[in-house]
């Protein structure tokens, strides 16, 4: 740790447990650092609302964080890493980090064929952000996005290993199995929690790329440049 070690924590939200995912990787890298968690349960799902609500609930939940004395914020959920990014970084004095830049950094990198897959909410689908977001990093490559508004609630309810939850697993993948992709982004950090089930399904070909420990990584990097 540098002598210079900024003691304040690490503020980290969600829609929900799924950003549990991110701050798991956040302790994992680590260790020394302390974190304040805000996962929103009592308004999660937000891959359903508009961009507009999405940016009130980002900036109000930033806006509490910031109070506990935050040294950075980490956007754990991927809609509003999509949609509140900018509102973010332009209302905050504090760096903030989503989690679309670093995965796909990393799917980019698996990806040398640039065939990339992206599976996320129906908020960050619809929004565009990841397949302009690999554009930028690899021009000419192929993205396949699907929404998959059912895994959340899923998860949510606890069915992650359970018979319907593979069952819509099942439908949401199959134009993405038969595609031939390099890498599958898990555009949602409640996703990670069937890791399994999506590997089975993708076969050992694919990389799978947790959208929230990219970005957890990213905040360790972030913080050693910046001498914290």
């Amino acid at each position: 740790m540098p002598a210079t070690h900024d003691p304040r924590p690490i503020g980290v939200f969600d829609s929900g447990l799924g950003g549990l995912t991110s701050l798991r990787e956040v302790f994992r890298s680590l260790p020394s650092e302390s974190v304040v968690y805000f996962g929103d349960t009592a308004r999660v799902p937000y891959g359903n609302k508009s961009s507009a609500t999405v940016i009130r609930f980002s900036l109000e939940i930033a806006s509490f964080l910031v109070k506990q004395n935050i040294k950075c914020l980490l956007v754990a959920c991927n809609t509003s890493s999509s949609y509140a990014l900018d509102a973010l970084g332009a209302r905050l004095s504090i760096p903030v980090i989503g989690v679309i830049e670093p995965s796909v950094k990393a799917a980019v990198a698996a990806s040398p064929r640039g065939r990339v897959g992206v599976i996320g909410t129906l908020g960050t689908v619809g929004s565009g952000a990841y397949p302009a977001a690999i554009a930028r990093a690899l021009p000419g490559a192929s993205v396949i996005s699907r929404a998959c508004p059912l895994f959340v609630p899923l998860i949510e309810e606890g069915w992650s290993d359970h018979p319907v939850t593979r069952a819509v697993a099942e439908e949401y993948l199959t134009e993405l199995r038969s595609a031939g992709l390099e890498s599958l982004i898990l555009g949602c950090t409640h996703y990670p929690l069937i890791t399994p089930l999506l590997a089975s399904l993708m076969g050992p070909a694919v990389k799978l790329v947790d959208s929230g420990a990219e970005a957890a990584r990213a905040v360790g990097l972030l913080l050693r440049q910046r001498g914290q």
